[in-house]
């Protein structure tokens, strides 16, 4: 899967452990915040029948590819295409010019693969789930040989040794079996379905995803925006707010959403690095039910490890810890 901010790889493992703990009486699971599905895709593994859901395109393409797609019915068509993507002539276009030359996150030739192979694929008019699982390859192997620190707010002042390989397709680990992706504003959600029980792993400060990470809304939602700034950020990216990037309204945001969802228990995820300190968000779930809380120490995003730099690679600002804590809250309605 790609490099991520926020990713649950290392607590995933524990995420699904929860989740059983509750036997039988959850068959049903939303993941409200999806991003790149790691934990839906976990817990569909696990025998779940799980909803996905995220507002960003590349996000909701990711849950569409990692828990909504059926493998058995939709492997053999993906393999297909990505056999004919593969023998495509590079044709350098939009994405080239705009983030390998305007920008530097992938070497032109690269680039240029994107280029061709994204152009294929808007053409082709595939299965919405084929779809999603193609798209998601061609993000992965762009991710594979990018050459940023994990983010695309900024690229590396030299080429990383990796964008120097070339860009390669791979089948996803789709997984056999029915699930959902929806494309909804968590406000929306409670108005949605019915789940047993809900995960939520909500934006905690001011970071937006889709400015950290805007290449990949742009390469699937393919409509060449208008760009701006070193790191040629889509336009879109000054216009949305969510009440979860602002400080003055998260608490209010996250109460709501939480009261309102219709699910009997919910696991709830949050770092250190939040808004919210670990005592508001206790007080925020106590008078929803029994809650249970547990804290786990991992290593920050390997951005944050090297330090701060400006568009001109030097260095602005130091290191200021290593180690997150990140919150998980177990709430029994």
């Amino acid at each position: 899967m790609i490099k991520y901010i926020g990713s649950k790889r290392v607590l995933v493992p524990r995420i699904v452990e929860l989740v059983s703990g509750f036997g039988g009486d959850v068959r049903t699971v939303l993941d409200a915040f999806s991003g790149t599905s790691r934990v839906g895709h976990a817990l569909k593994k696990a025998g779940y029948r799980v909803t996905a859901n995220d507002h960003n395109a590349y996000a909701h393409c990711l849950g569409r590819c990692y828990v909504q797609a059926d493998g058995a019915r939709v492997r053999e068509d993906a393999l297909r295409v990505l056999a004919e993507l593969r023998e495509v002539k590079p044709e350098a276009g939009y994405f080239t010019e705009t983030f390998c030359v305007q920008a530097r996150f992938f070497h032109p030739k690269n680039g240029a693969r994107v280029d061709a192979m994204r152009d294929r694929i808007a053409e082709m008019d595939l299965d919405p789930d084929v779809e999603a699982v193609v798209l998601t390859s061609l993000m992965e192997a762009a991710d594979r040989v990018d050459s940023t620190c994990g983010v695309q707010m900024a690229y590396l002042k030299k080429w990383a040794p990796r964008a120097a390989k070339d860009l390669e397709l791979r089948l996803p680990d789709i997984i056999d079996g029915e699930g959902t992706a929806l494309m909804l504003d968590a406000a929306d959600l409670p108005e949605a379905g019915e789940w047993d029980l809900a995960y939520l792993d909500p934006p905690y400060n001011q970071h937006k995803y889709r400015n950290n990470y805007h290449v990949w809304e742009t390469l699937v939602r393919w409509d060449a925006p208008p760009a701006y700034g070193v790191a040629m950020k889509r336009a879109d990216c000054k216009e949305y707010q969510s009440p979860f990037n602002r400080k003055g309204q998260i608490a209010d945001a996250f109460a709501d959403l939480c009261a309102r969802l219709p699910a009997k228990r919910l696991v709830v995820s949050f770092s250190d690095e939040g808004y919210l300190p670990r005592q508001q968000i206790l007080d925020i779930l106590e008078p929803l039910g029994d809650v249970t809380a547990f804290d786990h120490e991992f290593k920050r995003y390997v951005g944050a490890q090297i330090g701060i730099y400006n568009p001109s690679g030097e260095k602005v600002g130091k290191v200021s810890h290593l180690q997150n804590r990140e919150f998980i809250f177990v709430v029994d309605r």
